[in-house]
């Protein structure tokens, strides 16, 4: 089994781990981390790489544990970040196939920062065809001294090969002659450019990586 963190629409790295493993654990139970995948992911804009980040509440202060992050609806967050992924992939082959099970998760509301989490990722897995990967949340928290814990190394500002990835296939992406192709985008650059061609795509980014 392996521990990840609970990611917001998780980078390609995290669902190649997800490929290697028979089971996977989502990490609830820890002290939240912040700046971390767990509230952002990274999209192709036309303007290049962007940033999405929730607004969370943590009501425990910097005591809180990840699955009591409350999501901030003060902010209109669900609107600016339908809207910004809707104009970065409206024109890309499967868009139109997946933006309305995208768009209901996104205008249902979660008060869980994992709840809406945890609804992403089961979408993604059930178009990738992973569902049978579990996901299931943590009940409790556990140390990893020998093994690399990804729910650490895993990280927007940390580099890829920490988590075993140095080598990025290329693949078809939207904006890539403007800024050039960029590597390990939220699954959502990969699932709305390539469609079930993604599992493909995540099982060459593993076998490139085995090689290194």
């Amino acid at each position: 089994m392996i521990i990840l963190p609970a990611a917001y629409l998780p980078p390609l790295t995290w669902w190649a781990l997800v490929l290697r493993e028979e089971n996977v654990g989502l990490e609830y139970q820890e002290t939240y981390p912040r700046q971390t995948f767990r509230n952002r992911c990274y999209i192709y804009s036309a303007n290049g790489l962007l940033p999405l980040s929730l607004p969370v509440i943590k009501v425990f202060g910097n005591h809180t544990l990840t699955r009591d992050i409350i999501l901030d609806y003060s902010k209109n967050w669900q609107q600016i970040h339908w809207r910004s992924i809707e104009s970065a992939y409206s024109k890309t082959p499967y868009f139109l196939y997946y933006a309305d099970a995208f768009r209901s998760i996104y205008f249902k509301r979660f008060e869980l920062l994992t709840d809406l989490n945890l609804a992403f990722i089961r979408l993604c897995a059930s178009l990738l065809s992973l569902e049978e990967k579990g996901f299931h949340p943590t009940s409790g928290y556990r140390a990893l001294n020998d093994e690399i814990d990804y729910r650490v190394v895993l990280h927007p500002k940390k580099d890829s090969s920490l988590v075993g990835y140095s080598v990025f296939p290329r693949y078809m992406q939207a904006f890539e002659p403007k800024h050039g192709f960029l590597p390990n985008l939220s699954i959502i650059d990969l699932l709305f450019n390539h469609g079930k061609d993604a599992l493909h795509q995540l099982a060459l980014l593993n076998r490139a990586n085995a090689k290194t």
